[in-house]
């Protein structure tokens, strides 16, 4: 009787969280494959102080990046391929979402059931053949649990094979523009699948912008109901939802092969940030928190080129001509500003004369290294041509050329 009103305690609680009371209690480690090791959890985030600075950061890879626009504020080893563990597991969300209403019932297949030697078994909702579970309640075992059996029945329910599935996924990851990633499961338990910051920047984006993902990765708790007996409530594994003010969710996976890793998105006063931070040691958290620090604290948004403002006159074939620029360009830049560089890459189809509101050149801007944007440059006006040189015949030859031109143009018209 002890025993099952400490439990009805401990539920209560559960469910008094997922609420919306308030905790910073991050949750208890994930057992993760093969032989059951705790996943790193933090009770508390090690970040530098001053986040104006550019923090150094202790993984094999990483990056932040505006949500929004997709622009790059830090980086290390962006475009390496690495194991990337259950972050795999968004791929799976995102194609599962397109494919499969939220309310259907799918009825469990045998090959999505996962017994206690099973590789793999250490992170499951415990699905057995025959139950019958919505794709909703999937989705938030697959992206809160990180479960494995639900990655597998998922994959099963759109494609009706995981090795069909896994072939939809890279299709899906290329036509992303992740040209860097090739995913070997539906689970990211196989180490084999790799992919690269940047690549999962173009993911991580894909799942934001999916209302229903946004708001699943966003949830602390979620309560399952099972075959028989009392429901399963799962907790998202995702510690920064607990000890950072301003996460709003997405995935974390664990592997002997990945390291640990995290995908980390956060909000704040209106700017969308994500971290992603693959192959840390210990803590994938505390590095992913310091970065989100870093981009809301160390950048502020800026109007670097105004739309219309004059840049100047630039050489193409055959004569000069002013140009402006076609649009805004706002970005981010750090506050700690650091010397900026202009460039002009002109367009080498570009000739003279060219007709207003012409594209002829590019304008690329940095910041120290880092690419902050490029912006179209257009002409607004076509001045007189060049003036003409060499003897007297050539002029003239030039200028009966000319008129015979403008004569066939006219006649033409």
């Amino acid at each position: 009787m002890r025993v099952a009103a400490i439990a009805g305690v401990l539920v209560a609680a559960l469910l008094a969280v997922n609420a919306g009371a308030a905790t910073r209690t991050a949750p208890p480690p994930t057992p993760v494959p093969p032989h059951g090791s705790p996943s790193p959890f933090p009770t508390v985030l090690a970040t530098p102080a001053d986040a104006t600075r550019e923090p150094t950061i202790d993984a094999s890879a990483a990056l932040l990046a505006d949500l929004d626009s997709g622009q790059i504020l830090f980086s290390i080893q962006p475009r390496t391929p690495r194991p990337i563990a259950s972050l795999t597991k968004l791929m799976t969300a995102l194609l599962a979402r397109q494919a499969l209403p939220l309310d259907r019932v799918v009825r469990v297949d045998q090959r999505a059931e996962f017994h206690r030697d099973d590789f793999g078994s250490s992170s499951t909702l415990g699905l057995r053949a025959g139950e019958r579970i919505t794709v909703h309640d999937l989705l938030y075992a697959l992206l809160l649990g990180s479960a494995n059996d639900a990655a597998v029945e998922l994959a099963i329910a759109v494609d009706g094979s995981e090795v069909a599935f896994v072939r939809h996924m890279n299709r899906r990851a290329r036509s992303l523009g992740m040209t860097q990633t090739h995913l070997a499961s539906a689970s990211g338990l196989d180490d084999d699948g790799r992919s690269t910051p940047r690549d999962l920047l173009q993911l991580a984006r894909a799942v934001e912008a999916d209302r229903v993902l946004r708001s699943i990765v966003a949830t602390r708790f979620h309560r399952i109901p099972a075959p028989k007996g009392p429901a399963r409530i799962i907790q998202n594994r995702n510690a920064l939802l607990w000890l950072s003010g301003t996460a709003t969710g997405m995935k974390t996976g664990t592997t002997q092969g990945a390291g640990a890793c995290v995908v980390a998105t956060a909000s704040r006063n209106g700017r969308h940030l994500v971290a992603i931070v693959l192959g840390a040691q210990e803590d994938p958290f505390s590095p992913a928190a310091a970065l989100l620090d870093y981009g809301f604290q160390g950048w502020r948004a800026d109007t670097i080129v105004a739309a219309g403002a004059p840049v100047g006159a630039i050489a193409i074939r055959g004569g000069t001509v002013p140009v402006i620029a076609a649009r805004d360009l706002t970005r981010l830049v750090p506050v700690r500003s650091s010397e900026r560089s202009e460039q002009v890459v002109v367009d080498p189809r570009a000739a003279f004369p060219p007709a207003p509101e012409d594209r002829v050149a590019t304008l690329v801007i940095r910041e120290g290294d880092i690419l902050l944007g490029s912006v179209p440059l257009l002409v607004p006006d076509v001045p007189p041509p060049p003036a003409s040189s060499g003897p007297w015949w050539t002029r003239a030859a030039g200028a009966v050329g000319g008129a015979v031109v403008d004569a066939v143009e006219a006649l033409a018209a």
